[in-house]
């Protein structure tokens, strides 16, 4: 395990980049390429495509669902074991796949197992990531995100031709072969120590709660077996809490909740893209090219706007550069009904792909702002998981209103609104927590003592004091009395 101060921002690094990049194309690149599978399924077990959508929703619901367990394998075993066992898992889930009888046996084999595969290796290999680079962070994202796009773009042609020519069981196999590349990406994944991850069992030891028999048989388990060590009770709850408190952050909390709406109106218009085309009199090679058009300027917003973001002048904003990407792809949404004809759809799929890769790219990095870089990997595994349930509903949904209204702009409509309502709900959050940093500012650069009142009914008396020409600031909270210090 390397150790360094800070995230080296090169190096092995870039091998890490280059690991990931393989991760995405083995599980986005692939969960897209599910869908060309549809009709060859719908042919042989004689099912209507509502029931036969359902293998994609439930292999990305199960992707963004078990993406905790991803990371909590990866913080207490390795970020390579856990890679391996999800590219021995989704390759196993395809293989089985190949001999299904019935729709409930994909349901299981490729949606269950296939997905749970798929989390086990996604998020750890998007947080190691983060552990290598700081400087260069959302260049470093842009390049290994960017493996969905082009995954998508190589893959869906070849699954086509592997399926003319082997059948969909023939096609079912060579993919789990294919996906066996995920163990490749985990050797890849070396373990790095930074100075603020060194905090579990030497902070534990300082804490008061813990007698100080406890202390001495911890340390001499420490040096006995680590392995003891660690299956200390108290140890454990520790340490388990330490890597979960950013649970409790009000700005992870307000990102959480805006990734809910956000990831809901994302999702329906990938299934409805095509069928709107087509309802507006588009052929149907033009449909297909609007998907194309997509999965290229989103390989295209992954990159550049990566590099945008790195740079010194937007570094500082890169939180207001994902809520502006995710407010522009509201807006292409509310557009959409009234894009009627093929000149019109174009640019449409050129600005949505493009703001889609942009805020992608930017998902880590706004995590790793938020929590920082010590808990990112269990922070991703939450906001992935956050992902599952909107993915699960919202094409459902959108296809009820599109039954119900007879059109596709409820639907539109609705997808829009939730994702400027997403971007918006950040927005205020920062602004109201950039508003309430100055004041403290302000009434810091006061001299005297100062009262604030807390929500909690707390009253905080702040005095400032001049010592060796620096203010120290002694802070002293109190419910019923206060004492001069």
């Amino acid at each position: 395990r390397a150790r360094h101060a800070s995230p080296p921002d090169g190096g092995w690094g870039w091998m890490i980049v280059a690991g990931c990049f393989l991760v995405t194309i083995c599980t986005r690149a692939v969960t897209r390429c599910i869908s060309i599978f549809f009709v060859e399924f719908q042919a042989y077990f004689g099912q209507d495509y509502a029931r036969t959508a359902w293998i994609h929703s439930i292999v990305d619901c199960a992707t963004m669902l078990c993406a905790p367990l991803g990371s909590l394998i990866s913080n207490h075993v390795s970020c390579q074991v856990g890679i391996m066992l999800g590219g021995l898992l989704a390759s196993t889930g395809l293989i089985l796949s190949s001999f299904a009888t019935s729709l409930e046996h994909l349901y299981l084999s490729l949606g269950v197992l296939t997905g749970l595969g798929f989390a086990l290796c996604y998020s750890p290999a998007i947080a190691m990531v983060g552990k290598y680079f700081n400087k260069r962070k959302a260049l470093a994202y842009g390049i290994a995100m960017s493996g969905s796009g082009i995954g998508t773009f190589i893959l869906a042609p070849v699954v086509q031709l592997l399926i003319e020519q082997f059948s969909w069981r023939g096609a079912l196999l060579i993919l789990g072969g294919f996906v066996l590349n995920l163990c490749v990406c985990g050797a890849l994944m070396r373990p790095i120590a930074l100075k603020e991850d060194r905090k579990t069992a030497p902070e534990f030891l300082e804490q008061d709660y813990v007698s100080e028999a406890q202390k001495q048989d911890l340390k001499r388990m420490s040096i006995c077996s680590p392995l003891i060590k660690a299956w200390s009770h108290e140890c454990l709850c520790y340490c388990s809490w330490k890597e979960y408190d950013f649970l409790l952050m009000p700005g992870f909390m307000m990102l959480a909740v805006s990734i809910l709406f956000m990831a809901y109106g994302c999702s329906p218009l990938f299934v409805y893209l095509v069928p709107y085309a087509l309802s507006t009199g588009v052929s149907h090679h033009q449909a297909a090219f609007l998907m194309s058009i997509l999965g290229v300027i989103d390989i295209i917003g992954n990159i550049t706007f990566g590099w945008l973001t790195d740079r010194r002048c937007l570094k500082k904003h890169r939180h207001f550069c994902y809520l502006f990407a995710v407010g522009m792809d509201g807006l292409c949404c509310l557009f959409l009904p009234v894009l009627q004809n093929f000149p019109l759809l174009v640019p449409f799929s050129f600005t949505f792909g493009y703001f889609d890769g942009a805020y992608v790219t930017l998902i880590p990095v706004v995590t790793a702002d938020v929590v920082g870089t010590s808990s990112l990997s269990s922070a991703l595994g939450v906001v992935y998981f956050l992902h599952a349930i909107p993915y699960l509903v919202s094409p459902p949904v959108a296809g009820w209103l599109v039954d119900t209204t007879g059109s596709y702009t409820a639907s539109f409509l609705l997808c829009g609104f939730s994702m400027i309502f997403s971007s918006a709900l950040l927005c205020f959050a920062r602004l109201a927590k950039n508003f309430k940093r100055r004041h403290l500012q302000s009434l810091s650069n006061d001299t005297g003592t100062k009262q604030h009142i807390w929500t909690n009914g707390a009253i905080a008396y702040s005095v400032t004091a001049e010592l060796d020409q620096k203010d120290v600031e002694f802070l002293a909270v109190d419910t019923n009395s206060y004492s001069n210090r």
